[in-house]
């Protein structure tokens, strides 16, 4: 199966085919690639867990998204293994996000017109008028400005990655201690913080704000990881537990965890 999981991706490369191409039929991809049907319905499986291709019921076989789907559940798989794991995993997400956003400080402010600050800001007001007793709201205008900032740059490897990020750390963050009102107003001040240096196109301070912003994310998962379980079970009475409670760095879980998040019962 290998062997024809590399001949469909030689394929793709030969003839130029790019994402959302459609590929050829089963039948003409086993005369193709000299394989039986069986084979190639099972490499087609393959790279459709790999996002290298899409199978579109009813309509055929097209050249994926190339999204990291697979590195979002093996990341996860990782994170619910063990507790210690988990809060490791959570630590290095954030790392990863402060990386993005504070080491390229200076492209990021460069890329930013007046129209994308303005929504920044927006975003800011949105996060601050939610709170905790808006659903998802805060969360959702929380990953959004996130994903604005890293928007204009135009790499959309870090794109995926940024969401990525977020997608695993939705569904490993159920340990940390309930989110507090007093968290989620330092929340939006640091991000007012970041859309004030955006606009006036102050580097240092934009670094600054971002640092700053991600110190309180670090504090919050120690705190969990030295609370124990027990922590954990308190946080959860708060809203902190489940999985749409946890703040800072959470998201709707992509496509495949969620089947799996629904199948267990969790709909928090």
């Amino acid at each position: 199966m290998h062997e024809v999981s590399e001949g469909i991706k030689r394929y793709i490369l030969d003839n130029g085919l790019r994402p959302g191409d459609l590929l050829p039929t089963e039948n003409e991809l086993c005369e193709a690639l000299d394989a039986s049907r069986s084979s190639v319905r099972e490499a087609v499986k393959t790279l459709d867990v790999l996002d290298i291709v899409e199978v579109r019921r009813g309509h055929g076989t097209y050249v994926g998204r190339l999204g990291l789907s697979a590195l979002v559940e093996s990341l996860t798989f990782r994170g619910l293994l063990d507790r210690d794991d988990d809060m490791q995993l959570m630590l290095e997400l954030a790392d990863m996000r402060e990386l993005f956003e504070r080491g390229m400080a200076d492209r990021i402010v460069a890329a930013l017109g007046a129209g994308d600050v303005a929504a920044l800001d927006a975003l800011v007001n949105d996060m601050d008028t939610s709170g905790s007793g808006d659903g998802t709201g805060f969360v959702e205008a929380d990953r959004a400005f996130h994903a604005l900032l890293v928007a204009p740059l135009g790499n959309e490897l870090i794109g995926q990655l940024s969401a990525a990020f977020w997608d695993v750390y939705i569904v490993v963050a159920p340990h940390l201690n309930g989110i507090t009102r007093a968290d989620e107003v330092e929340t939006v001040h640091h991000h007012r913080r970041i859309v004030d240096a955006a606009r006036s196109r102050d580097v240092a301070a934009f670094a600054a704000a971002v640092s700053d912003h991600y110190a309180p994310v670090r504090r919050r998962i120690a705190e969990a990881r030295t609370a124990g379980p027990a922590g954990a079970e308190a946080g959860a009475g708060t809203g902190g537990g489940s999985r749409h409670g946890a703040r800072e760095g959470t998201v709707i879980a992509p496509r495949r965890i969620r089947h799996r998040l629904d199948a267990d019962g969790d709909s928090a």
